[in-house]
C-alpha cells in the first residue's frame, strides 16, 4: 500500500513538474533574456590610424544593432545590454576616440568634433562590414548617429534613441552650463564646463528608481577616464563643439520627415540633462514613432536594461524581423 501512494506521489510530482518545464520552456521561447545568449568578446581594430576597442556578441548572420554610448562613458554602459540581446541580433559597442579603451590622441593629433567622431565611427562599421544596422543612441550617440543616419538613410533599419536629444524641448536645465560655454567662451563659462566633468556620479544616481542597483564600477570607471591627463581638453573639445548639434536640429528634423526611419524612443522620464519632452518631441516629425517613458534617470540602462530589451525585442520584431 505505501508503495502504490509512493509511486502515486512520484507521478503526480513528476506531472505537476513537466507542466512546469513546459511553461517555463514557453516562456523562454519569446524572452529576449535567453540562457543561451552568446558571450561577449572584447576586441581593438585600426580605424584611420587609431585603435578603437569594441565589444561584439551574437550571431552575425541575425539583425546588427550599433551601440552608441554617451557622455562620460563608453561601450561598458552597454556590459548588460549586449547580453540582453545576443540571443537573437548582433551587437555591437565601440569606444569613441578619447573615451574607454580607444586611442585617445590630443588635441593637436585628432579633431575632436562631433562631425568627426561621426566619421570614426562609419569608417568602424564600414570595417565590420555591416550593410543594413538599427543605430541604439544615447547621449552623444545621438549626435553621432543622426549625422550618419542623414549621410546613410539606406543603411539604417531603425534608431533606438535613449535620452539622446534632437530638439529644443529636450534641454534640461541641467545642460546650462555646457550651452553657456558653446555660445560664449571665456573663462567664466569654461569654470562652468569643468565643473560638468565632477558630475558623474549625479549623472548616474540623480532620478533613478533604485539606488542599490546603480554599479558604483560604472561611475567609478567613467570618472577614471575623465580624469586621465590630458583628457579634459578633449571633453573640453566637445563641448565647445556641441553648439553644431543645436545647429542641425533642423536638418535632422528633415531627415525624419523624408526618410521616416522606424524609431523607437526609451528615455528615462526623470533625466534633468535631456527631459522627457524631448523624448515627445520626437513624434512632431515621425508618424510611427514609439515612445516609452521608463522611471529612471539619465543612464536609465543601470536599472532598466531588461525592460529596454524586451522593447526593443517587441519593436524590431514587428518592424524589421519579418
Amino acid at each position: 500500500m505505501k508503495k502504490t501512494v509512493l509511486l502515486v506521489a512520484l507521478v503526480f510530482t513528476s506531472s505537476i513538474g513537466m507542466g512546469q518545464n513546459k511553461k517555463t520552456n514557453s516562456l523562454s521561447n519569446h524572452s529576449i533574456a535567453k540562457k543561451e545568449s552568446y558571450s561577449v568578446t572584447y576586441k581593438t581594430i585600426k580605424v584611420d590610424g587609431l585603435d578603437i576597442f569594441y565589444r561584439e556578441t551574437g550571431d552575425k548572420n541575425k539583425p546588427a544593432i550599433v551601440l552608441l554610448h554617451g557622455f562620460p562613458s563608453s561601450s561598458h554602459m552597454y556590459r548588460d545590454l549586449i547580453i540582453d540581446l545576443s540571443s537573437k541580433y548582433h551587437v555591437i559597442a565601440p569606444d569613441y576616440p578619447g573615451f574607454g579603451q580607444s586611442s585617445s590622441p590630443s588635441i593637436k593629433e585628432y579633431k575632436y568634433t562631433f562631425d568627426n567622431l561621426s566619421i570614426t565611427v562609419e569608417h568602424f562599421i564600414d570595417k565590420m562590414g555591416l550593410k543594413k544596422y538599427s543605430l541604439y543612441m544615447q547621449d552623444y550617440g545621438g549626435p553621432v548617429g543622426f549625422r550618419i543616419a542623414n549621410r546613410r538613410p539606406e543603411a539604417i533599419q531603425s534608431l533606438i534613441i535613449q535620452n539622446a536629444n534632437a530638439y529644443n524641448e529636450g534641454l534640461g536645465k541641467a545642460v546650462q552650463p555646457l550651452v553657456s560655454y558653446f555660445e560664449n567662451q571665456n573663462l567664466e563659462t569654461e569654470k562652468g564646463a569643468r565643473g560638468i566633468l565632477t558630475t558623474t556620479k549625479w549623472q548616474y544616481t540623480d532620478g533613478v528608481e533604485d539606488l542599490s542597483k546603480i554599479s558604483p564600477d560604472s561611475y567609478v570607471s567613467d570618472q577614471y577616464y575623465l580624469d586621465r591627463k590630458g583628457n579634459d581638453d578633449i571633453q573640453l573639445a566637445l563641448f565647445r563643439s556641441y553648439g553644431s548639434n543645436v545647429a542641425l536640429y533642423d536638418k535632422w528634423h528633415s531627415y525624419f520627415r523624408k526618410y521616416q526611419p522606424q524609431v523607437l524612443v526609451v528615455w528615462g522620464k526623470n533625466d534633468q540633462i535631456f527631459i522627457s519632452p524631448g523624448a515627445d518631441a520626437y513624434k512632431k516629425d515621425l508618424k510611427n514613432v514609439e515612445v516609452h517613458l521608463l522611471n529612471g534617470g539619465h543612464f536609465l540602462l543601470e536599472e532598466h536594461h531588461r525592460e529596454v530589451a524586451s522593447l526593443i525585442d517587441g519593436f524590431l520584431s514587428k518592424r524589421i524581423n519579418k
